[in-house]
C-alpha cells in the first residue's frame, strides 16, 4: 500500500467572511478553553491580515503576533481590541443548566 500524501491545513484559509470569522470563534468561545480562544483569533486575525487587524486595534504587528503565538497569553482588554478590529461583536446569553 502506498502512502498518503497530506498536505497542512490552515483554519485561515477558510475563513473567507466575517459570519465564518464569527462562527468560528464563538465555536472556540463554547468549548472554553482559553488557548483555544486566542489560537482562534490567531487564525482570523491571519485571515483578515495581521497588518489591518493591528493598524484597527492599535496594537503593533509584532506584538499582535506574539500576543496570539501558542505561548502568547493576551489580557481581555487586548482580546477585546482584537475582536472588534476583526468585525465581530460578543455578546451575553442565559445559560441553563
Amino acid at each position: 500500500m502506498g502512502k498518503t500524501e497530506t498536505l497542512p491545513w490552515d483554519a485561515a484559509d477558510h475563513l473567507e467572511t466575517e459570519e465564518d470569522m464569527a462562527a468560528y470563534l464563538e465555536a472556540a468561545l463554547e468549548d472554553g478553553d482559553p488557548a483555544l480562544v486566542t489560537a482562534a483569533l490567531g487564525d482570523i486575525a491571519r485571515a483578515k491580515g495581521i497588518t489591518q487587524i493591528a493598524g484597527e486595534s492599535g496594537i503593533e504587528p509584532d506584538n499582535l503576533s506574539e500576543a496570539l503565538s501558542p505561548e502568547g497569553n493576551p489580557d481581555f482588554a487586548t482580546i477585546l481590541r482584537i475582536i472588534r478590529a476583526s468585525g465581530i461583536r460578543l455578546h451575553a446569553t442565559v445559560t441553563h443548566a
